[in-house]
């Protein structure tokens, strides 16, 4: 022990001894003697048994005891009958067995059958359902292009319509236009019918007493200095141009009524009328609605 002691003592890398492990060891032994003895003492009292007093009770009067009961004897018991046991029930036929197997083989392919068939209608009433969705939009399409394109067709009726009216309005006004114009005409021949002018008469009244002698020769003094020809002229070439005039004396229109023989002459008549555009008034004030002139180029007269 003093070796181990020293030995441990001597070696400097082993950690030192806790101080006080031998007095806590100690202590420890004599805690654990301690329980020991009381454990035992707490046995001991209750092993004894405790002590038993008698007495005897006595009367006044002597009385007689009563009889000791008798006990009988329990009746030995009677000894069990085994009861038979009842024969196990046969095992069925194989026959049984087997269509016992089929039936139920036969139930689950029915009841996998019904399983798909509700399925398949399920299947059928979604599809039916699908297409009865898809044939109301598509009639809804149908119904919306169909209204669209009525739409369209009134449309272009109406604009055929107007347009057709417009037609008729302006062919109307045309009409009516040329048809004054044809009543002015028939009135202006219907007066030169009974006119008592000479055949180259400017006049538009039924005799020569409506303009001034000088009238003619003013009006061609004025549209003259306009005509530009630079051809040879042969034979007779007069042109005869007919002028309408307002009554401020602004040429209305031109119309060729007999010509020349000559375009050339008579282009430069109508180009020098159209440069003109106003023609003078008469001595009294006014202008001729319409004349008829004669244009020679080499002598022009009245």
């Amino acid at each position: 022990m003093a070796a181990t002691l020293f030995l441990r003592n001597a070696d400097p890398l082993r950690p030192p001894e806790a101080p006080g492990l031998g007095r806590g060891l100690l202590f420890a032994v004599i805690a654990h003697a301690a329980l020991l003895a009381a454990l035992s003492a707490g046995v001991q009292w209750r092993t004894k048994a405790p002590p038993a007093f008698e007495a005897e009770l006595w009367s006044a009067v002597p009385q007689a005891a009563a009889p000791k009961e008798v006990i009988p004897p329990e009746p030995e018991p009677e000894p069990e009958v085994a009861k038979p046991q009842p024969k196990p029930a046969p095992p069925p036929p194989q026959e049984d067995l087997q269509a016992e197997r089929d039936a139920e083989i036969a139930i689950a392919k029915a009841r996998e059958q019904k399983i798909k068939r509700e399925q398949e209608a399920k299947r059928l009433a979604e599809e039916a359902e699908r297409k009865k969705q898809l044939a109301a939009k598509e009639k809804l399409e149908r119904e919306k292009e169909e209204k669209l394109k009525q739409a369209k067709l009134e449309k272009e009726k109406l604009d055929k319509q107007k347009q057709a009216k417009e037609s008729k309005e302006t062919e109307a006004r045309r009409e009516a236009k040329l048809e004054a114009q044809r009543q002015e005409n028939l009135k202006r021949i219907q007066g030169m019918a009974g006119a008592s002018g000479g055949a180259n008469a400017t006049g538009t009244a039924l005799k020569s007493s409506g303009p001034s002698a000088s009238y003619a020769g003013r009006i061609m003094a004025r549209i003259r200095p306009n005509i530009i020809y630079n051809g040879a002229p042969s034979g007779n070439p007069v042109a005869e141009v007919e002028v309408r005039v307002a009554p401020d004396g602004a040429i209305i229109s031109r119309k060729l009524l007999k010509p020349s023989g000559d375009a050339d002459w008579d282009k430069a008549v109508l180009r020098a009328i159209d440069k003109t555009e106003t023609l003078p008034r008469d001595t009294d004030g006014r202008v001729p609605p319409l004349m008829v002139f004669s244009f020679d180029p080499r002598e022009q007269t009245l």
